[in-house]
């Protein structure tokens, strides 16, 4: 059962992304049965050859794969709580945006009506599904990814994260941390060197090839640092970084940039030093951020 069978699908809620998923399994032949709450919004989707569904009982009928992207999990309550009984023995993929907990919740939901459930995120906006380079992160139960696993490559590329159906929407939230403070600080270096009259693409050209070696290499060092809980100061100390980032906060004050963000830096480096990781790498920041977790 895979990409190649054209598997059929349903696709609850079409919103944007899920306009975007059902377009996606359309364009690479898959059978599409389509369900939103505003009929209307399945029109576009009918016209190029997906069935819509008056129901959600007979959207969920139509495919033993089923794909729910809704407003959030109370919709998807309301939504599937009816039609719960004509789930059983089929396959619901989540993309549904939320938390760990909840991924974990509907879960408990999904084995108490012999539902095979699959927690997906969807780490690309929607002009991005259905490229191949961009992830879908799914967890959950395997042997539905196993199943179903070729007819998700239709959407992207899928990596399944293992049995815990949480695993997805953590990554999801830590990823999304990732992009947002990349964003910020690319943001705030290119309002640095603008305000010299540097154009934002040549910046940018220097900075991807930047973040793509050597900050792609220390994220892969300082991985094995943390997960060892040994810091070797043999790079850059914490010490070495403090020093450092002050000459970032004085170029950017002498040309009237925000310095919320370089401050907030120096001050969790000068917490690192303050618990004992001056002399540490970079990694060691790591014990601050953790926190109470981390105790």
């Amino acid at each position: 059962m895979n990409a190649g069978r054209r598997v059929p699908v349903t696709v609850i809620g079409l919103g944007n992304m899920g306009t975007a998923l059902a377009a996606a399994f359309l364009e690479r032949g898959h059978p599409t049965t389509v369900w939103n709450r505003s009929p209307e919004k399945a029109k576009a989707l009918a016209e190029r050859g997906a069935k819509p569904a008056a129901t959600p009982e007979e959207a969920v009928t139509a495919a033993e794969l089923v794909i729910a992207c809704v407003l959030d999990h109370d919709a998807l309550h309301t939504v599937l709580d009816p039609v719960a009984g004509h789930l059983a023995g089929r396959t619901l993929v989540n993309a549904t945006s939320g938390s760990p907990e909840q991924a974990r919740e509907f879960k408990d939901w999904a084995d108490a009506h012999s539902v095979a459930y699959l927690d997906a995120a969807v780490m690309t906006t929607p002009p991005g599904v259905g490229n191949p380079d961009m992830m879908f992160l799914y967890s959950g139960s395997e042997q539905a990814f196993q199943t179903y696993g070729e007819a998700l490559e239709v959407l992207g590329d899928p990596l399944h994260l293992g049995a815990d159906p949480g695993a997805a929407s953590l990554y999801d939230a830590a990823l999304l941390g990732l992009m947002w403070s990349t964003f910020t600080g690319w943001l705030h270096g290119t309002a640095l060197v603008g305000a010299d009259k540097v154009a934002a693409t040549d910046f940018t050209a220097i900075a991807n090839r930047w973040l793509g070696g050597a900050v792609r290499d220390f994220l892969t060092r300082y991985a094995g640092q943390v997960d060892e809980g040994h810091y070797p100061g043999d790079d850059a100390t914490v010490d070495v970084q403090i020093a450092t980032i002050d000459h970032l906060i004085h170029a950017a004050a002498d040309r009237g940039v925000d310095n919320a963000l370089p401050e907030l830096l120096k001050a969790t480096m000068e917490r690192t030093k303050a618990a004992g990781h001056g002399g540490d790498s970079y990694a060691s920041v790591i014990e601050v951020m953790r926190g109470s977790a981390g105790a």
